[in-house]
This record gives C-alpha cells, sequence and structure tokens, in this order.
C-alpha cells in the first residue's frame, strides 16, 4: 500500500441516529446531535485522544462538518478524510419529497459554477446518448465528492449497497474504472465497504485489482460476516497488507460486545485499521486506549 492509512479511524454513524440494535438509543443520537456543536465537541474529543483519521458519509449534514473542519484549516489542516459515497437515503429523500426531475436540478445544479455546470452536462449527455455507465459513475462520485474539496482525503470509499450490488453482477470493468478514478481525480486511495469480505477480496485478486481498502464488518460473534467468521478470520490470516488494507467496522457488533473483549479478538487479527463510531469522551478514550494493530 504505498499510501499510509490511519489504524484508527474514528466514523459518524452515531451523529445521524444510527444504531443497529436499538432504536431508542438511535432516536436519543439524533436529538442529541440536532445541535451540530454538540458533533463538534466530539469530534474534538476524539482528535484529543490522538485520532487523526475521520470517516465520513456524504449525507447532508456532512456538508456543514467539511465547512468547518475547511473553514479552520490552521488548527485541523493534519487530520486525514475518508469519505463514504454515496449516501443512498439523501437522493431516496429527495426523490420521495420533490420528484426526480427537481431532484436531478439540485443535485446536478446548485452550487456549481457555470463552467462546472457545463462540464457536468457534456459528461451527463456523453452519458445517457452513449449509454455510457462509468461516465455516469464518474458523474456521481463529482457529486458526491464536492463537499470533501480542500480536506486531505486518504480514501474514497464505495458505499456496501453499492460494492455489493456490483459485485453480485461481477462487473470488472466498474470495479477497474472506480479505482483508476480515484487514484487520477481525487489522489486518494479506493477502498470498498463490503458485507462480504472474502467474496470482494477473492474476485478483487482474479481480476488483478490491488492497493485498496476493504471496508468490512469483523467482530468476535459474526455479526454482519457474511458467508461465516471462520472465513473472515482465514481470509485476514492469509492476506498481504500491501495489496489489500483491511479495515474492520462493526467491531462491536453494535453494542453486543464489551470493549475489552471485542478489541481482544480484533488485535489478535491480521487487520491493518479499525473504524469505530463513539459519543463520549470516555468511550473514545477507551476504545484508543484498546486498539493495539
Amino acid at each position: 500500500m504505498k499510501q499510509s492509512i490511519d489504524k484508527i479511524v474514528f466514523g459518524d454513524n452515531q451523529f445521524f441516529g444510527i444504531n443497529h440494535m436499538s432504536q431508542e438509543k438511535a432516536q436519543q443520537l439524533a436529538e442529541r446531535f440536532y445541535d451540530i456543536n454538540n458533533i463538534f465537541e466530539v469530534y474534538q474529543h476524539a482528535i484529543d485522544a490522538g485520532i487523526k483519521g475521520f470517516m465520513l458519509n456524504s449525507n447532508d449534514r456532512a456538508k456543514d462538518i467539511c465547512e468547518y473542519f475547511r473553514s479552520n484549516s490552521e488548527k485541523y489542516g493534519d487530520l486525514n478524510w475518508y469519505p463514504s459515497i454515496p449516501y443512498p437515503h439523501k437522493y431516496a429523500n429527495l426523490v420521495a419529497e420533490k420528484g426526480i426531475v427537481p431532484t436531478l436540478n439540485e443535485m446536478l445544479f446548485k452550487g456549481n459554477s457555470a463552467k462546472g455546470i457545463v462540464n457536468m452536462v457534456t459528461k451527463g449527455s456523453m452519458a445517457v446518448l452513449g449509454k455510457d455507465a462509468i461516465k455516469m459513475m464518474q458523474m456521481l462520485i463529482d457529486l458526491e465528492m464536492k463537499m470533501f474539496k480542500g480536506l486531505n482525503v486518504k480514501v474514497v470509499f464505495l458505499q456496501n449497497v453499492i460494492t455489493d450490488l456490483i459485485l453480485g453482477y461481477e462487473v470488472q470493468e466498474v470495479f477497474e474504472s472506480y479505482c483508476d478514478y480515484i487514484r487520477k481525480k481525487y489522489k486518494a486511495t479506493p477502498g470498498f465497504i463490503t458485507q462480504n469480505m472474502p467474496y470482494l477480496k477473492g474476485k478483487l485478486e482474479e481480476w488483478g485489482i490491488e492497493e485498496v481498502v476493504i471496508c468490512s464488518s469483523f467482530n468476535k460473534i459474526g455479526y454482519l460476516t457474511s458467508p461465516s467468521l471462520n472465513e473472515f478470520i482465514d481470509e485476514a490470516n492469509k492476506n498481504n497488507p500491501d495489496k489489500y488494507h483491511l479495515m474492520a467496522m462493526s467491531t462491536l457488533a453494535s453494542g453486543a460486545l464489551s470493549a475489552p473483549d471485542a478489541y481482544g479478538f480484533i488485535n489478535e487479527q491480521n487487520i491493518q485499521s479499525v473504524v469505530f463510531g463513539a459519543s463520549s469522551k470516555k468511550n473514545i478514550d477507551q476504545t484508543v486506549s484498546l486498539i493495539d494493530l
């Protein structure tokens, strides 16, 4: 892996009311972080704990988060960002609220310069006329990445909903084109979030696609590890980190495991990074102290 990747990355699910085990907990988080200043307070706790890497989904609130750190670059310019794109709920909500055509207008033209609009329309027209899915993909990537402009982007992750859909159809060209575009346009490492790390890694090896980051659930009880935890462990054990950097998420199995138990297991695996989310200084400090990769 040519580019160094942070061993500990701070995630953002907790900021957007996401908790897979408790709807009540999710609602409490959503209410707490409705005030964006509470989000910045938690980010500061993570930074104070020594964390330099941050994964951020490209939802609407991410724009304000990016703007905050961009505007305070003198203080936070050494942070590394790991965008996760696209954010499907954003598009679904807009279509439900406004309809397809207004959604396209807002996504394509809002906040774009005249030159940017011309470039996007040209690329989009070529894609539609030529039915070129690759150009459409590039246009979507550019839309999602606008908010991260000016930040130090290390890895651009493709969300698991998209990764696993394309993987299911085994469309090699899309994976290759995505990686090439991220490297050339954004000077970043391509990354994939998946719920089936062994299968994805096997197909990438078969296609000769290397030097990428694979982020997947990895935890002691096999929560969201498809097809099985043993296959995840086996695949990690034989992995060459120079070719595939493995990043573990859902390490606490959405609260089913204690932090000491969870990271005691993680530290024994051939894993290069961990992404985790927490909403208190105590939990952030404890997690950082327990991770020893």
